[in-house]
């Protein structure tokens, strides 16, 4: 699924100098199959990307379509089906359910796709050396062990975009790349791409395209 974003301009980062480099005010194709990196300093729309390309934001001008699609013009029910089969996302606030344990967390995205068996939901935690939080409720557990376990979550559905605001922002380097081993492997199982948004580290990873914000 080809995204294009044609001149798009957030009305709240409409007063800001964005530099000719940037994705707000110029025509920017995001290929399916293609690791991007977003590079950006804070407060220059990271998590306004993410939810303008989701379709969770509307005050912008320009135009955002999927496949030559306005996704201004899908129903609630098309976006369903999208959020489900087409694009997944880990957003800045992970959106996890803290009172829930990491298994209801992570069965409960699982039982509307049926994607993964519950051994290898713990397979893919145990990567990322969380297997022993099984049990546990999300909102006991450090905002790194969180933002695992979002990745984890992310990765129960199919997908052509993997949509990632900051997700290692409270990982220390070996984590950012055990991570970045697990989305690379789901992603080419898929033949699908992503966009990782970050404050400047690469997390050694080598990405087909670097955007600026």
């Amino acid at each position: 699924m080809k995204i294009i974003l044609d001149h798009i301009m957030p009305f709240p980062l409409a007063s800001i100098q964005h530099g000719s480099e940037s994705i707000w005010g110029n025509y920017i194709e995001l290929v399916p199959g293609k690791h991007i990196l977003l590079n950006a300093s804070s407060g220059k729309g990271k998590s306004t990307f993410t939810m303008t390309t989701i379709g969770l934001r509307r005050d912008y001008e320009g135009k955002l379509t999927y496949d030559g699609r306005n996704i201004l013009t899908f129903s609630p029910d098309e976006w369903t089906k999208i959020r489900q089969e087409k694009v997944s996302v880990v957003y800045q606030d992970l959106q996890l359910f803290p009172n829930l344990t990491v298994a209801e967390n992570l069965i409960l995205k699982n039982k509307l796709t049926h994607v993964y068996t519950e051994t290898e939901l713990k397979e893919m935690l145990e990567r990322l050396e969380i297997d022993n939080k099984w049990e546990q409720k999300c909102g006991l557990l450090s905002m790194g062990q969180q933002q695992r376990l979002a990745i984890v979550r992310a990765m129960c559905q199919p997908f052509e975009w993997l949509i990632m605001d900051e997700p290692y922002s409270h990982l220390d380097e070996l984590n950012a790349k055990k991570c970045m081993q697990l989305i690379d492997k789901r992603c080419g199982e898929q033949n699908a791409g992503f966009v990782l948004t970050t404050l400047g580290d690469s997390h050694g990873y080598q990405y087909d395209q670097e955007l600026k914000l």
